[in-house]
């Protein structure tokens, strides 16, 4: 992105945070703390049609729970930021329950290691970088195939996740993005 792509987003942002601010200086902003009121991180999708959406679907409200957004909502065997971000969210923010939210429709269904190694060599990324990249981006995109399973072996992941103490609960559901329908994955 060129800065006279990025100028415009940016005045675009300015604008909108000073008339937030200007609304809040009138209106005035509750005072939320940094622990999840209700002890839950939430492990979603980075999909644009769940923004501010997700959280009134599930009754909640700022300050409820932590929220932690991937591609896909996948947890990976190894460690990498969403483990540590959980790892924070239990240890550090007394978080003791893991919703893993998957959505109908999701982008990584459609998205493959192949093409997204194909669209980085369109976008001019270096061979060797690809090359160096694709088993980890085949192995990860590729095991999308199935919104249900996937979110079920996030859920597996972290239930069988060595770092995560035995009081921590986890679970899982499937969101609508249109309608707002969850279907959660075990009947509790």
């Amino acid at each position: 992105m060129t800065n006279e792509t990025l100028k415009p987003i940016i005045k675009e942002l300015k604008a909108a945070n000073e008339a937030f601010l200007q609304k809040s200086a009138k209106e005035g902003l509750a005072v939320v703390d940094k622990y999840p009121k209700r002890n839950l991180v939430i492990l979603t999708c980075m999909d644009t049609r769940l923004v501010n959406f997700l959280e009134p679907a599930l009754g909640l409200e700022r300050g409820d729970a932590k929220i932690i957004k991937v591609a896909g909502n996948t947890v990976s065997d190894g460690f990498d930021s969403v483990l540590g971000s959980l790892l924070v969210a239990v240890y550090e923010l007394k978080a003791h329950t893991v919703l893993v939210v998957g959505h109908e429709g999701c982008g990584m269904l459609a998205t493959t290691g192949e093409s997204l190694c194909a669209k980085m060599a369109e976008a001019g990324i270096d061979e060797t970088a690809i090359k160096e990249l694709r088993p980890y981006i085949e192995t990860w995109a590729d095991s999308i195939e199935c919104v249900e399973d996937s979110t079920a072996q996030s859920v597996r992941k972290l239930k069988e996740c060595p770092y995560l103490p035995a009081y921590v609960n986890v679970c899982g559901c499937v969101i609508n993005p249109h309608t707002g329908a969850v279907s959660f994955l075990e009947d509790l």
